[in-house]
């Protein structure tokens, strides 16, 4: 099978590597548009995936989504604006803030998470894998 992009190159001949670069780019890229017409961003989607098992203190939800301290407080402005998690006092310790994933959070969360499928189609073994890789290249450098 011969696949190329616009540019008229064989993508056929191309190194798997260079085929999943390609691909991740051009998911990312739907994945951002997708999350933000959902009002999302990657880390925003994280925090929310990550306070589904409970409210968390920020330090504690920075760790565990592998970002610093201040890139989890802007993400945090970002989804206490768009009513997407609260944050609260700590019982436990005043000097610190809960940060809880509200209904509308776990909707958003719940909306992304069922939107991803769609952008990857079904994945099987390498040969199947490399061939949904050119499909997917192919189908989304010329949808745009």
């Amino acid at each position: 099978m011969t696949v190329s992009t616009t540019h008229g190159s064989d993508l056929s001949t191309w190194p798997t590597g260079r085929l999943l670069a390609v691909a991740a780019r051009l998911v990312e890229q739907r994945w951002v548009a997708v999350l933000g017409g959902m009002g999302l961003t990657h880390a925003g989607l994280i925090a929310l995936h990550t306070l589904r098992e409970g409210p968390l203190p920020q330090r504690t939800l920075a760790r565990r989504c592998q970002v610093t301290d201040q890139t989890m407080s802007r993400t945090l402005d970002r989804l206490v604006k768009a009513g997407f998690v609260t944050r609260s006092p700590d019982p436990a310790d005043a000097r610190r803030q809960l940060t809880r994933l509200t209904d509308e959070g776990r909707t958003a969360h719940d909306r992304a998470v069922r939107a991803e499928p769609a952008l990857l189609g079904v994945l099987g073994d390498d040969a199947a894998f490399r061939a949904s890789l050119l499909e997917l290249i192919t189908q989304l450098s010329t949808d745009g």
